[in-house]
């Protein structure tokens, strides 16, 4: 997450949709009093500024809107530009699961992934509600209930769908590939027909929104 007062813009950044990528891009060009949240350079460098704020939530790298009600007051977040970014789920699905069997530290969705293979993982009960309970939606409403998203950008429409950021910002970002996982890169390939059936219906309310298909 990337909270930013001088250039009037929250960046939200959802899991596994490219958002360290983004960050770097944007912190390549932080303003001075800009709130890095994550584990990117700047991100650690200027970690002891998040010590005294009083968010409503968790202040972490995948915060919500609501999450940082205290941080934001309503009226500022009024004046502000939301973003995130997206990607189509059983692409995600698949990046989620394998980034996860890399990890070391004590999670159940570490444990599960680590354990299962993909399509067993995909039906367990906590992935299921992982993925049920949190649209991209979900990541953008603040703590009065309401939906805040000037622009949902889409991964596979990167630069198509950061120009919005980019008029309001005022410059061209450049976003490389970070963080990529130890995969096939089609992630078709891990499928059948009823796994992914059983991820549009889980996902459905995110692929009718993004027009996204398999």
């Amino acid at each position: 997450m990337i909270i930013s007062k001088a250039r009037s813009y929250v960046f939200v950044h959802i899991p596994k949709t490219a958002g360290t990528a983004l960050t770097l891009a944007l912190e390549a060009r932080a303003a001075k009093d800009d709130l890095i949240i994550g584990d990117t350079p700047k991100a650690r460098q200027r970690r002891k500024r998040l010590a005294d704020l009083t968010p409503a939530g968790r202040l972490w790298k995948h915060a919500t809107l609501a999450d940082i009600d205290g941080v934001l007051s309503a009226q500022e977040l009024d004046k502000m530009f939301c973003f995130t970014l997206v990607r189509n789920p059983w692409d995600r699905a698949v990046s989620y699961y394998h980034w996860l069997r890399a990890q070391s530290f004590d999670h159940p969705a570490v444990g599960l992934a680590q354990e299962m293979a993909f399509g067993p993982f995909l039906r367990h009960p906590e992935t299921v509600r992982a993925f049920r309970n949190s649209p991209a939606g979900f990541y953008m409403i603040d703590a009065a209930g309401n939906e805040r998203c000037d622009a949902y950008i889409r991964i596979e429409h990167l630069a198509q769908d950061l120009k919005p950021l980019e008029t309001h910002l005022g410059f061209d970002l450049t976003v490389g590939r970070v963080n990529s996982s130890d995969r096939a890169v089609d992630y078709r390939s891990y499928y059948d027909d009823d796994l992914a059936e059983f991820v549009a219906a889980l996902c459905a309310e995110d692929i009718a929104r993004f027009g996204y298909e398999f």
